[in-house]
């Protein structure tokens, strides 16, 4: 349930931001859904760590940004992916076809990677690398 309260506030402000910068801004879609793809990652971000998986490894921060960041990139690649392919190759340029492709189709697919992903490589208990836990000498 966590996970969607997260994912929905995210979702959110991914949709907010890539309509008023596609209609009001009239920026590109492309450039338009790389916007708010970085305005939903960081309310991923802040949900997750501390409202969907707060008794997360405290240990590990680092890895668990950048894997974060990593997985995030991934799925909004796949939405621009998606947004791209019904744009330019099928030649539906409408702000609706632009929305149903990028903010329907594309999260939708996007959301399943995420969740696997972040429950698999960030969140987990097992994702904490062992080289950042306390009382460990540092090598050199």
């Amino acid at each position: 349930m966590r996970f969607a309260i997260t994912g929905l506030a995210a979702y959110a402000a991914d949709v907010v931001v890539f309509n008023v910068s596609l209609l009001v801004l009239r920026i590109d879609p492309l450039a338009a859904k790389a916007l708010s793809s970085v305005v939903g990652i960081t309310v991923a971000y802040v949900g997750s760590r501390y409202y969907t998986w707060p008794a997360g490894p405290r240990t590990g921060t680092r890895r668990a940004v950048v894997t974060f960041v990593a997985i995030s990139i991934a799925a909004a690649a796949v939405q621009v992916l998606c947004l791209w392919a019904t744009h330019h190759l099928l030649g539906l340029t409408s702000p609706l076809a632009d929305n149903l492709s990028a903010n329907v189709l594309g999260m939708g697919a996007a959301t399943v990677l995420r969740y696997w992903a972040f429950r698999r490589f960030v969140f987990s208990p097992l994702a904490v690398d062992k080289r950042d836990r306390p009382g460990r000498p540092i090598e050199r």
